[in-house]
């Protein structure tokens, strides 16, 4: 899947920040790729890209519409239609992360089939994946996991990608999700693949390389939560990585919308490197990404100093102190 650039965000009439999460994150990280946002009365989000209308949006280079929203159920509201549809006539290509496919709604597809526009479902690849095979491939990979969904799996990704490039290493992110798809040009959303090609569609995303090439896969879920550990194992052995960073959310005691108590840091390290060796023997942890976004400066600094001692590995926030104690053991580990 390879969306055209640059981007023209739809943002729709959504209420808040968090509906918007999408467009923030290609913003946060792939700004230079956007031309501008498009939202209709009564949105309350806000990327900070210029408002544009599509004719200015075109005069100004865009190739694809980004429905930049999540909302419960994946589903595009009706009175968005016309915006899409106008998007489509004016010749742009219209991408989607909603669970719902764009060409199940006529109004859509016809417009797509008579401009002769592509329509992009990243939730749904159109690739064939094979299943996993597990053969040891050329190149270096390293994989974000967590102790739980939704703790900064794919900021922490990018971040290293960014930190691994400023450090001289060639280093490029492999999405496995909608947002990561947008923010990268390609990829595939691991989370809707048939399970028997779970790991074949990982080792797609992470083919083999030149021997110093590092690619950095997004990780999805984790293996400890009881509704996403089949992605996460899938993924595991598919990226098949040579390295691993931990990602946690410091605040948390229960995992997302389960009963089941959040594992520990260390539980994690050991049932991903016991789990990991199947596909790659030499697999070592490397550093934790916590997520303090709910702690106060000095809370934040000495849960990490704690974090650090306990495991004798560096530890960070990506967002609030950058990733470059990881690098640095990366380059060590790895005598890069």
């Amino acid at each position: 899947m390879e969306l055209k650039r640059p981007y023209l965000l739809f943002l729709g009439d959504v209420p808040d920040a968090l509906a918007a999460k999408t467009a923030i994150g290609i913003v946060d990280w792939r700004k230079d790729w956007c031309v501008g946002q498009m939202r209709l009365p009564g949105c309350n989000a806000d990327t900070g890209l210029p408002d544009m209308g599509l004719r200015q949006a075109i005069a100004a280079g865009a190739k694809t519409l980004i429905i930049g929203v999540v909302n419960a159920g994946g589903v595009l509201p009706d009175h968005w239609l016309d915006s899409i549809v106008a998007a489509l006539d004016a010749g742009l290509d219209v991408a989607s992360g909603l669970h719902l496919r764009l060409e199940d709604i006529p109004a859509i597809a016809e417009a797509a089939k008579r401009n002769g526009r592509h329509l992009h479902n990243v939730r749904h690849s159109d690739q064939t994946f094979k299943t996993g095979q597990g053969t040891k491939r050329e190149g270096l990979r390293l994989l974000t996991v967590g102790t739980d969904c939704s703790v900064g799996k794919k900021y922490t990704s990018l971040a290293l990608e960014k930190g691994m490039r400023e450090a001289g290493l060639d280093a490029n992110f492999q999405a496995t999700g909608q947002t990561g798809i947008f923010i990268s040009g390609r990829g595939v959303s691991i989370d809707a693949v048939v399970a028997d090609f779970i790991s074949g569609a990982a080792e797609w995303v992470s083919p083999a390389t030149e021997p110093d090439i590092w690619q950095i896969v997004e990780g999805q879920g984790s293996l400890f939560h009881p509704s996403f550990a089949g992605v996460s194992l899938g993924l595991l052995h598919g990226s098949q990585p040579d390295a691993f960073v931990v990602c946690h959310e410091t605040t948390r005691t229960h995992m997302r919308n389960v009963k089941h108590p959040l594992p520990s840091i260390q539980q994690v390290i050991d049932l991903t490197i016991a789990c990991g060796q199947l596909t790659n023997p030499d697999i070592r942890c490397v550093g934790i990404a916590v997520n303090t976004q709910a702690l106060d400066e000095a809370t934040a600094v000495s849960t990490m100093a704690e974090i650090e001692k306990a495991h004798d590995l560096p530890t960070v926030d990506p967002i609030r102190t950058g990733v470059a104690p990881i690098v640095a053991r990366l380059q060590q580990e790895f005598d890069l």
